[in-house]
């Protein structure tokens, strides 16, 4: 089964935070680049980059990769 990932999830988890996709990369170790394609649903995290993303923000990856709406 397919399952597609909520590329605006990050954008969104982002703006609630209040910071820049260099900022988020920064702080992730994340190259921005990558951030920008995946915002832009052009490219997926892998598996380590939704752990990075998910324990910065404070939610799970269920709640990242669009699986759940409980964070």
């Amino acid at each position: 089964m397919t399952r597609n990932f909520k590329y605006n999830r990050i954008k969104e988890l982002r703006h609630i935070v209040g910071i820049t996709q260099r900022q988020l990369s920064i702080v992730t170790g994340i190259q921005q680049a990558n951030i920008c394609r995946w915002e832009k649903g052009l490219n997926r995290p892998n598996i380590m980059d939704c752990w990075r993303l998910a324990d910065y923000f404070g939610v799970s990856i269920d709640y990242l990769c669009g699986r759940s709406d409980d964070e």
